[in-house]
């Protein structure tokens, strides 16, 4: 009997060892969570752009996601002016522009279980956290470097100050 509960277990685990990973959460930054759809829905879409010689380019949108939900929850408080549809109907055609087809286009969609719905309010997200930051960093051609320091500076203290658990690993 012992060997047939011992030889049941040992199938049952191996069956769950060779599941394929449908999602996983990678990290929770204020209670959101950000899941590896979403990492590979934004690298896909081009909304984060990750360097061609990046060793690790999950890790590299994940920390872009960590910061971005940081930034949002402090946009939040402050309540920029909503961006008009126009503008969110722009920049969902630049990104629809970087695929050659719409069925390329809706197969990343589909992919990463994103709909059209999803995406636009992402980038409603984005032209609200854009918005925010050129207000609280206006910048000129010429202190580019100077205002990216800056954001820098601003997000490294929304890390200290606010919860994240990366359970990610390469």
């Amino acid at each position: 009997m012992k060997i047939f509960r011992l030889a049941a277990l040992v199938l049952a685990l191996t069956s769950v060892a060779a599941a394929d990973t449908i999602d996983r959460v990678l990290a929770v930054v204020s209670g959101q969570l950000i899941l590896l759809s979403d990492v590979n829905a934004v690298r896909d879409l081009g909304i984060v752009n990750v360097r061609v010689d990046s060793p690790d380019p999950t890790g590299e949108v994940l920390g872009t996601l960590i910061d971005r939900e940081l930034m949002l929850a402090e946009v939040d408080r402050y309540a920029p002016q909503e961006p008009d549809n126009a503008a969110i109907d722009r920049e969902i055609a630049i990104v629809r522009g970087r695929f050659p087809s719409e069925k390329a286009f809706n197969d990343v969609l589909t992919r990463s279980g994103y709909d059209l719905a999803h995406l636009r309010e992402m980038v409603r997200q984005n032209l609200r956290l854009r918005a925010y930051l050129d207000q609280r960093f206006p910048t000129t051609d010429t202190d580019l470097r100077r205002r990216q320091t800056m954001i820098d500076d601003w997000v490294a203290g929304l890390r200290r100050r606010t919860p994240v658990v990366n359970l990610y690993r390469k």
